[in-house]
């Protein structure tokens, strides 16, 4: 009885030393997996550098380029189906330095921006040209425009909307 008892006793000691070993060996593996994770995720998304971004706690860059502009929205009223209409945002570099489009992305691939690629100085001006294709749409439209840039907050959005009239509808159009 003893030797059965002595038996049990050292069989469970070893299970729950090896047990103790196990869940400390696996936790430092996990810590090196998530850090392996981490640096890999740093190496897929790295940090793009915009001089003129600042965190929220900083205080802005007041020699930041400034998009201004005449009007942020176009509404082109009611048009026919199919028309393809054409509108051009004009804006200023109100800002102390240099203005520099990067890129303009439409929220949908039937509008098509156009844009000012060159430098923009301070007190000059730039256009951006929208236009909108509305074959296979109807009724409501609204789409956004966004204009990346040196600036701060380094996104500026512009909107265009308009009223596609149903096939054979009669009244004062666009074309």
């Amino acid at each position: 009885m003893k030797r059965t008892l002595f038996s049990a006793l050292l069989l469970s000691a070893g299970l729950f030393v090896g047990a103790c070993n196990r869940d400390k060996a696996s936790a430092e593996g996990t810590e090196g997996m998530n850090a392996a994770a981490t640096a890999a995720a740093d190496v897929a998304n790295p940090t793009v550098d915009n001089p003129n971004a600042t965190e929220e706690s900083e205080t802005p860059n007041p020699n930041a380029p400034v998009m201004t502009f005449t009007e942020t929205e176009f509404d082109f009223g009611d048009i026919k189906p199919g028309a393809v209409v054409n509108h051009t945002f004009s804006f200023t570099n109100t800002g102390k330095s240099p203005l520099l489009i990067s890129n303009a992305v439409a929220s949908c691939g039937c509008t098509t921006p156009n844009w000012t690629k060159d430098p923009i100085q301070p007190g000059g001006k730039g256009t951006i040209e929208v236009q909108f294709n509305s074959q296979g749409k109807s009724g409501v439209q609204h789409k956004e425009i966004s204009i990346q840039a040196n600036t701060q907050p380094s996104v500026n959005k512009i909107a265009i909307k308009t009223n596609i009239l149903p096939d054979g509808t009669a009244g004062p159009v666009r074309q």
